[in-house]
């Protein structure tokens, strides 16, 4: 034990996030701070304090400072983390965005504090990328924590000191989802549709085309139904596609939603198309939870989610025929559908539990002090 902890009991901890997403999307990183509170360890959290969690972190005696570094580098944010390390005897700095990550480790610099960042996704960082060193390449940055396996091998082949590079999934909990499922009818989908979600904002790295060119494949399954969940999706390059599409008037576009879980539950499948750069995708983990069968590409944390029509199904990444295969065996196969999707909800309970994120967490601030 070090002479600092001799003059206190805890282990202090400072966190930089943004909260100003959905509650779905804030609530495991929010509970995980909860729950460390619990084990005993006194956080601090700047964020938004008017967030969709905050109200609750702060009954459960997490302390919220009404702050998020709005650029990736800013002098005023720099001066204000770095004067609450100084007044705070934090033992550990975490930074969970490229924003705060950048000014957090200036702001550390000097200081008897140890930096760890957050990295949620793979791919763009390059040892030879001097841009990189301001955030995970930082040699004051003691731990670098991954969502995914996949996300910290990647990571590992530029990082310096690999061994400073870890894994935790970022965990759930079952009884946070309660949403029941929508009534479909809205789009013009009949009730007895088979119905395929795609919850993806429009990007090109998502692959929604080779989606859209699965569904040329798929046109002869009459009950079939695609609903498309997320932002861009007026796009005309997309628009153009799916009136191209033998199934244009079976694929249906809601837009980006807040009651997303919800469209989820009411569908028989989900789908993410994903090229690259997926870390571990709250869409799929919301169809899991939800008894939805998965089909995900092998790119990033994706595949680390499901076991391999077992809970889901796996496909190469950019092949349509792939994706149009997976979906008529499920159309086809309902018992065996029904039997993955709860799966893949127990697999959610088992593997990517909250309570094990706040555990293995806990264990890494032991083993740095």
């Amino acid at each position: 034990m070090t002479a600092k902890h001799d003059r206190k009991s805890k282990i202090r901890l400072l966190c930089i996030s943004s909260h100003d997403d959905s509650l779905n999307s804030v609530r495991p990183e929010a509970e995980m701070f909860i729950g460390l509170v619990k084990k005993g360890v006194e956080v601090t959290v700047m964020t938004e304090g008017d967030s969709v969690y905050a109200a609750q972190m702060k009954n459960a005696e997490v302390r919220i400072i009404d702050f998020a570094p709005r650029k990736k580098f800013s002098l005023s944010a720099i001066r204000f983390i770095r004067s609450e390390l100084q007044s705070g005897n934090y033992d550990f700095l975490y930074a969970f965005n490229n924003k705060a990550i950048t000014n957090a480790n200036f702001a550390a610099a000097g200081l008897p504090v140890k930096v760890i960042t957050y990295r949620g996704q793979t791919g763009n960082i390059y040892r030879w990328d001097p841009t990189c060193y301001l955030t995970h390449l930082n040699p004051g940055v003691s731990l670098v924590i991954c969502v995914a396996d996949a996300v910290r091998i990647d990571l590992q082949a530029q990082h310096p000191h690999p061994e400073r590079v870890v894994t935790v999934y970022k965990g759930h909990d079952l009884t946070w989802y309660q949403d029941k499922p929508a009534d479909l009818g809205e789009f013009g989908i009949p009730p007895d549709a088979f119905v395929v979600a795609c919850v993806a904002n429009n990007r090109p790295r998502k692959g929604l085309p080779i989606l859209l060119e699965a569904s040329h494949r798929l046109s002869k399954i009459p009950n079939l139904h695609f609903l498309l969940i997320g932002g861009g999706m007026d796009d005309p390059a997309l628009q153009h596609a799916i009136e191209l599409s033998p199934m244009g008037e079976r694929i249906h576009c809601a837009g980006y939603r807040q009651d997303a879980p919800s469209l989820i539950a009411a569908c028989q499948a989900s789908v993410l198309p994903s090229l690259k750069r997926e870390g571990l995708p709250k869409t799929v983990i919301e169809s899991m939870v939800y008894g939805v069968a998965p089909i995900v590409t092998d790119t990033g944390g994706s595949a680390e989610l499901i076991e391999h029509e077992k809970s889901g199904i796996i496909i190469r990444p950019g092949n349509p025929d792939d994706i149009s295969e997976a979906i008529e065996f499920l159309a086809q196969n309902p018992g065996k559908r029904v039997t993955m999707g709860d799966n893949a909800r127990d697999r959610i309970n088992s593997h990517f539990n909250v309570n094990q994120s706040i555990e293995q967490t806990l264990g890494h601030l032991q083993r740095l002090l």
